[in-house]
């Protein structure tokens, strides 16, 4: 499976959102879009060409658009909220809890240029937290694709989803390796390949890092189980343990802080169900800083290279 996983082309998955976006409005009437006057970042404007009716152009006022989309929610229509992901959650995290989840309302909130990823914009709009804010409010559906063909697919699927969803993307181009034609099943792992060794379990763009990491491991007969998390909540447990029962120890590979992202959750499955030595692919306690993607990945700890160190790392722990 290993040599099946290349790209051809790269495309940002915010690229992906704004036409998962507009498919989806094309077979639901009553999905509607709102942006925070970002609407080029993310690419909502075939939507409102197609739509024109179904688009709220907010401005700076991202607070206000949440309480707008929870009013709408209220009248059956499925809104789509869009700004960057740190306004997205830390700046609205009150309106986000008080008027959406804790009323379980049908609020799609979208959230571009998330991670370190977001490159030059810096420390300030890197929001590293955003994962764990939103996968802790009762409810909510928490989902970080990977490519572009899988966040079309996933912004598609959630109109479907009845309840509060955090769609989470990025910036940057990124390789476009998962089908086309996908079928996303929203709580669903997707196996990306076999492995005995370890388990590792990745999620959003970090999933390539993972794969081409796989690929220099195998070089050194290191049999690799690469498992894509696109949904973090709920958390596919069994397909986790699954694969943990068969390999034996786990890493771990997202671009969010290593404190209440994907990593924890799966290590909070594993005390509970099945202990097993873990490393961690995730930023430690530190806020971000302005700079190219791949080299803040590099900086920060989320390269091929800490991928292969921490497999390394965590099956000499499974041996003793």
């Amino acid at each position: 499976m290993l040599d099946k996983l290349v790209y051809t082309e790269k495309k940002a998955t915010r690229d992906g959102f704004g036409a998962g976006l507009l498919e989806a409005g094309k077979k639901n009437k009553n999905v509607i879009a709102l942006c925070a006057d970002l609407v080029g970042s993310l690419k909502m404007q075939p939507f409102i060409d197609k739509y024109p009716n179904r688009f709220y152009q907010v401005g700076i006022a991202e607070a206000n658009m949440m309480g707008i989309a929870a009013g709408l929610a209220l009248s059956g229509k499925i809104p789509y909220t869009g700004t960057f992901a740190n306004f997205s959650t830390g700046r609205v995290y009150d309106q986000i809890r008080q008027s959406i989840a804790y009323s379980h309302k049908n609020v799609k909130i979208c959230a571009s240029h998330a991670g370190l990823t977001l490159g030059e914009d810096g420390a300030t709009h890197q929001i590293l937290e955003d994962i764990g804010l939103m996968k802790m409010l009762p409810g909510m559906t928490v989902i970080n694709p990977c490519d572009y063909n899988q966040t079309k697919a996933a912004a598609i699927a959630i109109a479907k989803h009845h309840g509060p969803v955090y769609l989470r993307f990025g910036r940057p181009s990124w390789p476009i390796f998962t089908p086309a034609n996908q079928k996303f099943e929203i709580g669903k792992a997707v196996l990306l390949n076999r492995g005995t060794d370890v388990s590792i379990f990745s999620t959003g763009h970090l999933t390539w890092t993972t794969i081409e990491a796989a690929k220099a491991l195998a070089k050194e007969g290191i049999s690799c189980e690469l498992i894509n998390i696109h949904t973090i909540k709920p958390l596919d447990e069994k397909a986790v343990l699954r694969s943990v029962k068969k390999t034996g120890c786990v890493v771990t590979a997202e671009e969010h802080q290593r404190h209440g992202g994907l990593g924890d959750s799966i290590a909070q499955l594993l005390a509970q169900k099945m202990p097993t030595p873990q490393e961690y692919i995730a930023v430690n306690d530190s806020f971000g800083e302005s700079g190219k993607p791949e080299q803040l990945l590099i900086k920060y700890g989320l390269g091929v290279k800490h991928v292969v160190r921490a497999v390394k790392q965590v099956i000499k722990r499974k041996k003793g």
